[in-house]
């Protein structure tokens, strides 16, 4: 079964992810996903692998979540569209293989999925 981590390699949790893998021994594919956003599909059906709303997979301590006004928006496409225009704003790092997902931190989680 084909695994894929969404990765962003500036990111400590993600870089340990990664790690996680390679030292696992599963083959994967890295997507460096703010090099190649998702699209708007892409990231509702991650959603459902991941069995979260769109607010749980946002990091709201970046600066851009805050000047968007992204804490008062309650529409869950809204707050996918943002995360599609700005993907810093996905957490990181998440592994899917599958029909199911995980936001590797800690990196053990993966081992849910595996």
């Amino acid at each position: 079964m084909k695994t894929i981590i969404w990765h962003n390699p500036r990111c400590s949790k993600s870089r340990a992810g990664l790690k996680y893998l390679e030292e696992k021994g599963v083959e994967h594919e890295v997507v460096r996903y703010l090099d190649t956003p998702p699209t708007a599909d892409e990231l509702t059906e991650l959603l459902k692998k991941l069995d979260m709303s769109p607010r749980e997979l946002m990091r709201t301590k970046e600066a851009i979540y805050r000047e968007l006004g992204l804490k008062e928006v309650t529409d869950d496409a809204t707050l996918i569209a943002a995360m599609v225009e700005h993907p810093k704003l996905i957490e990181r790092p998440i592994v899917i293989r599958g029909d199911k997902a995980v936001v590797a931190r800690p990196a053990e989680r993966i081992d849910e999925i595996l």
